[in-house]
């Protein structure tokens, strides 16, 4: 199973448009994940052409957006739990403040946004992961998303671009 990982895409604010490389990894996916900060709902119409759609509200999606998706989710893929949350917040870095919003459940991978920072880590027997952005580097080198190759095990890794 392949799932496609972004976040913190910012459209139409960061862009107008998806890049040309994640397009074609979206037409080879099971599973899209959207771990925040959308800004608008055309993208979500726009990524569910492509397969299921699972994600979450950022800090800066309005009430449309928070009307159809909610602030943490769960995604089963194959005998894996993964954890999907954006890590907005006070106090705490984003990936604590992301690790912690699953202390009750029982995830393999936690997938994360916010910072924009690429992140894949394991802690705890736990995947981390945030898969930077597509759209919106920030002080970044170069743009990211990322996938998940779930099998026997779950395989993170960055598209760098």
């Amino acid at each position: 199973m392949k799932i496609v990982v972004i976040s913190d895409t910012h459209m139409p604010r960061k862009a107008k448009e998806l890049p040309e490389k994640l397009l074609i990894d979206l037409q080879y996916c099971d599973y899209i994940i959207h771990a925040g900060d959308w800004q608008s709902v055309e993208l979500y119409n726009e990524l569910k052409k492509f397969g299921p759609v699972i994600g979450v509200t950022g800090n800066v999606d309005g009430p449309e957006l928070k009307s159809l998706l909610k602030t943490k989710e769960i995604l089963q893929a194959g005998s894996f739990q993964i954890g999907i949350v954006h890590g907005h917040g006070t106090g705490k870095t984003t990936e604590k403040r992301a690790i912690e919003t699953f202390e009750a459940d029982k995830v393999d991978c936690i997938v994360y946004g916010h910072s924009h920072i690429p992140v894949v880590k394991e802690v705890e027997g736990v995947i981390i992961f945030n898969p930077g952005s597509p759209t919106d580097k920030r002080r970044q080198k170069q743009f990211s998303y990322g996938i998940l190759n779930v099998g026997e095990e779950i395989v993170a890794e960055h598209v760098f671009f």
